[in-house]
């Protein structure tokens, strides 16, 4: 039944952080600290103020970054580097999903709100290297994040995707309200589901569901 819902899907677009390797590998630990520690050196801040703003702008904008932009005129390319300048050790290679992604018909899309210099290093580090046919960070959205709509229509506009003919593999549910009004069939990949209209299938385990897609 699963099969049959995604036949007619020609792109897949997949977010990265969260999505194509497990929460538990704590990648994003990193970059929290990374993000507190630069707002504490830029705007002069406490540590608990930093770490405050961090949390507010993302879940009011999407991203830290487009709150520092907004409010503090922060240039987005010295933080993205700043920010992404972690260790991958802790991500492992998982061949059984690069099997899994390379056996989907069309192509496929990674979206993220990192950088691009980033997602390829997260993708080398997990094996899932030169499997992609496009690789979107946020600068190639003008630096708007998801959930912003303008962010998606730049994107897929460069893509050039067919909405109706797409499905996207998202951890942030909210990140999943315009591709779901836009007629994609929407995936999200976390370890407990949110039930939301816009939310058209949960998986905890984003191998074993592109398992039954082929």
């Amino acid at each position: 039944m699963t099969r049959k819902l995604f036949s007619k899907i020609d792109t897949w677009v997949f977010d990265l952080d969260q999505t194509l390797y497990p929460v538990e590998m704590g990648l994003f630990d990193q970059i929290e600290i990374k993000m507190t520690n630069f707002i504490v050196r830029t705007l002069k801040v406490s540590q608990t103020e930093a770490n405050d703003l961090r949390a507010k702008y993302w879940g009011k904008y999407g991203t830290t970054l487009a709150g520092l932009m907004k409010h503090h005129a922060v240039e987005p390319e010295p933080y993205l580097r700043e920010v992404h300048d972690i260790s991958f050790v802790s991500l492992e290679a998982d061949p059984l999903l690069r099997d899994r992604i390379a056996n989907l018909p069309g192509r496929k899309i990674v979206y993220t709100n990192g950088s691009k210099p980033y997602a390829e290093k997260v993708l080398q580090a997990r094996g899932l290297n030169a499997l992609f046919d496009d690789i979107f960070g946020i600068e190639h959205a003008d630096y708007a994040p998801k959930p912003n709509i303008e962010a998606y229509r730049i994107v897929f506009r460069k893509a050039g995707l067919v909405p109706e003919k797409s499905a996207m593999f998202e951890d942030d549910c909210r990140n999943l309200k315009v591709p779901h009004s836009l007629g994609m069939r929407t995936v999200h990949v976390a370890p407990t589901s949110s039930p939301a209209p816009h939310i058209m299938h949960h998986t905890d385990d984003i191998s074993a569901f592109l398992a039954k897609l082929s």
